[in-house]
């Protein structure tokens, strides 16, 4: 895995829209069912929005009916880091993307077999690539 992308606050504001960097860098979530990718069915890979890492392959993608893209796993364990989350009264699992550090949303054990897992992720952290196009 490479070493970590490092930037300034400023080089994520003018890479990143202003929603894209209040999730990924500020660890905000958009609303629920708002998201490009809450409802979305294609084949192909969903990457890091800040980085262009492979993090959600779609066959890994279900309706969790949460009103945010879920996935049962990642493409392997080394794209995604966690840490615990205290904020708003609960614990939870905060889900970050190893390469570039962005917040992608959060990982509940309450996801489909064979997991358990569910990672439920903000859409505006990933960037879809449809099956057969190279990033």
């Amino acid at each position: 895995m490479a070493d970590r992308i490092q930037k300034t606050e400023d080089e994520w504001r003018a890479q990143l829209s202003p929603e894209q960097f209040h999730v990924t860098r500020q660890k905000g979530t958009e609303a629920a069912f708002s998201g490009e990718y809450w409802d979305h069915h294609e084949e192909g890979m969903y990457r890091c929005i800040c980085c262009g890492e492979a993090l959600f392959p779609s066959e890994k993608k279900f309706d969790s009916g949460c009103g945010w893209p879920s996935f049962f796993d990642s493409t392997n364990q080394q794209v995604i880091d966690t840490a615990t989350d205290t904020t708003h009264g609960m614990v939870r699992e905060e889900i970050i993307c190893h390469r570039c550090g962005a917040h992608l949303g959060h990982v509940f054990p309450d996801g489909p077999r064979p997991t358990g897992l569910r990672y439920c992720v903000n859409s505006a952290s990933i960037k879809f690539e449809p099956k057969g196009e190279k990033k």
